[in-house]
């Protein structure tokens, strides 16, 4: 079968006009497959049919439409994709957990039952954690402006993705999140919206928002709010790239104080994944990014960030080409663009060079061609081995919390939840191909919540004590 999209096109077609072999290799010439061919009703003179193939791209699709609206007798009704259907009316919606079925029913769920929870509240907010959604619901806030990799295109487009999450807090943590897709890139008022509408979250959790201004608006709300704000494309990026990493360290037969490492792209993700290995015992991390390796000898004044950034990396001020910082470097880890690297600059690491090349779609350098080179080899797509994706943390994480009701994120638990997430590959499963579990492994999101609920414990974060922490 051909690798690519799967597409429905209904056609209208006169009867015994054109044969079924005909249409086969019209869809081979292509360079596409038939998955199907479905009758949908059939009339007099016609029938109509759902024609389903795999096409290689967009343009392959292009031709196909083009070549079926040439054949004598056949029209073309529409054509969609299982990816489309899947989003038709959205993917998310409420339901309530209550059900009106009497007066009396009506009267406790609204007025005038509903009023002596109101009074309760009001002389004890922290009860709205009790008698609200707030207990249970994450507000995923995002300005559209770094959706997926794909830049900035707004908040209509981003709502997909974000509806997206919301069913993998649903389905993975069991946590209500709500969408919140805003039409503005002002840092002001993104702080001022998200404040206004968190009384009604137990957490939030921003989304997509570009660097550097992903930075300050996480800061500012952490300083307004009481509950905990978590930007996922910077620390639960981090997060699973650190319990990969404490597997690949052991696979490799390295201590993580020990290591050497290149960080690539010091934006979001590289620069919290640079916070959190430091804070795990990597002592010697070089950021890399467009104008070179990040060192504290020069100044940044377009990217204060960075200057932050440099005060506390490289401590031997390696400079040069990003082949002389790789040059006996134990592990590189990308978050940066694709086919970075060369096989020169992977041969020049350390023995057993660990490489997290997570740029997509197209990774810094493709597996395959260093794959006897590298000891392990973890990248951001699904269809290699050691799949850096976080969703192996953000619903874990926010259950943890929303379970112990934490005012805010540690340090502390980001590490407690890695650790947590590295664990649940057993020793007798972990390999070279092994290092991080799959999305699909039920036990990740379990253990992550329990590690982060504990550290809120712990660290006299948590409002809320939960009888298994006891």
């Amino acid at each position: 079968m051909a690798a690519g999209i799967q597409y429905i096109i209904r056609l209208h077609m006169q009867r015994e006009m054109v044969p079924f072999r005909q249409l086969v290799e019209l869809v081979d010439t292509i360079g596409g497959d038939i998955i199907a061919l479905d009758l949908v009703r059939a009339e007099d003179e016609r029938t109509v049919r759902d024609l389903t193939v795999v096409m290689p791209s967009d343009d392959h699709l292009d031709r196909l439409e083009h070549a079926l609206q040439q054949l004598p007798g056949t029209s073309i009704e529409n054509i969609s994709d299982r990816t489309f259907l899947m989003h038709l009316g959205g993917k998310i919606e409420l339901q309530p957990r209550v059900q009106v079925k009497t007066r009396a029913d009506l009267s406790h769920i609204y007025t005038p039952g509903v009023a002596r929870v109101v009074r309760a509240i009001a002389q004890d907010p922290n009860k709205a954690f009790q008698l609200t959604m707030k207990r249970n619901t994450v507000a995923i806030v995002t300005d559209g402006t770094a959706i997926l990799g794909l830049g900035h295109l707004g908040p209509k487009a981003a709502l997909p993705v974000m509806e997206g999450k919301s069913v993998l807090f649903k389905w993975l943590g069991n946590v209500d999140a709500v969408p919140i897709c805003l039409d503005t890139t002002d840092v002001d008022e993104i702080v001022e919206t998200v404040v206004r509408i968190a009384p009604g979250f137990g957490g939030i959790n921003l989304e997509d928002i570009a660097a550097p201004r992903c930075f300050e608006v996480e800061a500012r709300l952490k300083e307004r709010l009481d509950i905990p704000v978590f930007h996922d494309d910077q620390h639960g990026t981090a997060i699973v790239i650190l319990a990969g990493l404490m597997n690949a360290a052991k696979v490799a037969g390295k201590a993580l104080k020990d290591l050497r490492v290149v960080v690539s792209g010091i934006g979001a993700a590289g620069t919290a994944t640079t916070d959190l290995l430091l804070a795990a015992g990597v002592e010697d991390i070089v950021g890399y990014d467009r104008e070179g390796p990040i060192i504290r000898t020069r100044q940044y004044p377009h990217r204060p960030s960075w200057d932050t950034y440099a005060a506390r990396t490289n401590p031997n001020l390696r400079d040069g080409s990003l082949h002389d910082i790789m040059t006996g470097a134990d592990v590189f880890i990308g978050v940066s663009t694709g086919n970075l690297l060369s096989i020169e600059d992977v041969d020049a690491m350390a023995p057993d060079p660990i490489l997290f090349v997570m740029a997509n779609p197209d990774p810094e350098i493709q597996p395959e061609l260093v794959q006897s080179r590298a000891r392990v080899i973890a990248t951001g797509r699904s269809d290699y081995p050691n799949q850096i994706n976080n969703v192996l943390c953000f619903p874990g994480l926010f259950r943890g919390l929303l379970d112990s009701r934490a005012t805010h994120i540690t340090m502390g638990m980001k590490l407690k939840a890695a650790e947590a997430l590295a664990s649940v590959v057993r020793p007798e499963e972990l390999s070279a191909e092994y290092i991080i579990p799959s999305v699909f492994n039920r036990d990740v999101a379990t253990k992550v919540a329990q590690a982060v609920s504990r550290a809120a414990e712990e660290e006299g974060v948590a409002r809320r004590i939960s009888s298994s922490l006891r």
